[in-house]
């Protein structure tokens, strides 16, 4: 069932969800929570049916607030508010209002929202996109219990981690996190099974997905080694590299639906780790709402500390580096010693590949070769030159 309305306030929605749940002969309320989503109109459809389908497992009253953009200065100082009340099996096993706000109205999105909560009922906020930089700071954000977030969907996604770690605030959380929660569980258990050391880890996933630095992080907070992030082309994460005590321990997933553990001295098995959609996520991030102490440590473990594996000096393809020396003169700099040098016996002539035999018998030394001679006329040329026009320099002089 679906009711529109247009110019309207938060009391007549009210009254419009009590007339719903009426008509389809639902009068009791039975929603667990109260999911408010923030977003545009662009991702409000893919947002709410994410939500629908979560609320199979967690009945909740979703307000969905789209914020519209008013094009005019007269349309900015102007306020209204449009409703669509959802009831019924077109909104899930819960109830849906989407709330479109314009002009002034926009900035004060939380006074609208407020009269809508369910009473005494946990309230989660979801930014699918656009999220603010300190969540817990925003109007909608400071009314919930948990606020979730999405920085894949942001435009410079691993320097959003950084902005997350400064501003977290316990309830934040991420969808980026979520992704890898099969990840965790999955490399937990491949330890569990033996009794081991682990000296280094490598992360490989596709470049600016949030969820390899944030898998990377948990594994250098929690083993204390060094981790290295190195790149592939996806889709998301594809492989996770242990170095252990006891061999290699490798989770491998190429296709982004079924992975690969190899276990040393065990025999390689296929795990199922697909992909989840955002409404699994979801459906995960609402199961529990109290503080997530494993996220925040390793989201201030920092994005800055990963690449950083010391690198021994045995390992330097450059060796040890060389002293400085004194940069040599150039040649030219030097004639006459370089003419002295080529007329000595044994001294290499140049154009010649191997140096000069020294003379047997104390023979006189050979004759310089053509290219020393053509090396010294032009010198004698010029100083003969020099000579005959000194005197004309003088007579004018006079």
């Amino acid at each position: 069932m679906k009711i529109d309305l247009t110019g309207t306030t938060a009391g007549k929605i009210n009254k419009a969800l009590v007339r719903g749940r009426r008509a389809i002969g639902t009068p009791a309320v039975g929603m667990v929570l109260t999911l408010v989503i923030v977003t545009d109109e662009e991702n409000a459809y893919d947002a709410l049916k994410a939500a629908n389908d979560a609320s199979r497992e967690h009945p909740s009253r979703t307000l969905v607030v789209v914020k519209r953009v008013s094009r005019s200065p007269r349309a900015r100082t102007s306020s209204r508010l449009d409703a669509e009340v959802r009831v019924g099996a077109e909104a899930g096993t819960g109830e849906t209002v989407i709330l479109r706000l314009y002009g002034e109205v926009v900035e004060h999105a939380d006074s609208v929202v407020l009269p809508l909560l369910l009473p005494d009922a946990p309230v989660v906020v979801w930014w699918p996109v656009n999220a603010p930089l300190d969540p817990a700071k925003d109007p909608l954000g400071a009314l919930a219990q948990r606020r979730v977030t999405d920085t894949y969907t942001a435009e410079h996604p691993v320097r959003e981690l950084s902005a997350r770690a400064a501003a977290y605030t316990p309830g934040d959380t991420d969808l980026s996190w979520t992704r890898i929660t099969p990840w965790r569980s999955m490399l937990a258990a491949a330890l569990d099974q033996i009794d081991c050391e682990v000296t280094a880890v490598e992360v490989e996933g596709e470049e600016y997905n949030p969820s390899c630095e944030l898998l990377a992080m948990w594994l250098a907070d929690r083993l204390a080694v060094p981790v290295k992030r190195s790149l592939s082309s996806g889709p998301g994460l594809t492989a996770v590299r242990m170095d252990t005590s006891r061999g290699p321990v490798v989770l491998d997933r190429a296709d982004g639906s079924l992975a690969n553990l190899a276990i040393d001295g065990q025999p390689a098995r296929a795990v199922a780790l697909k992909r989840r959609d955002t409404a699994e996520l979801i459906a995960e991030e609402l199961r529990r709402l109290d503080p997530d102490d494993t996220y925040a440590s390793a989201l201030r473990y920092g994005v800055e500390r990963l690449h950083t594996v010391p690198r021994q000096a045995s390992e330097d393809p450059a060796g040890p580096a060389a002293e400085p020396s004194e940069p040599a003169e150039p040649e030219a700099a030097q004639p006459e010693t370089a003419q002295s040098e080529a007329a000595k016996p044994g001294s290499a002539q140049p154009g010649s590949a191997e140096p000069a035999a020294e003379p047997e018998g104390g023979e006189p030394a050979a004759e310089p070769e053509p290219a020393a001679k053509a090396a010294k006329a032009p010198a004698k040329k010029a100083a003969a030159k020099t000579a005959k026009k000194a005197p004309a320099r003088k007579a004018a002089a006079k």
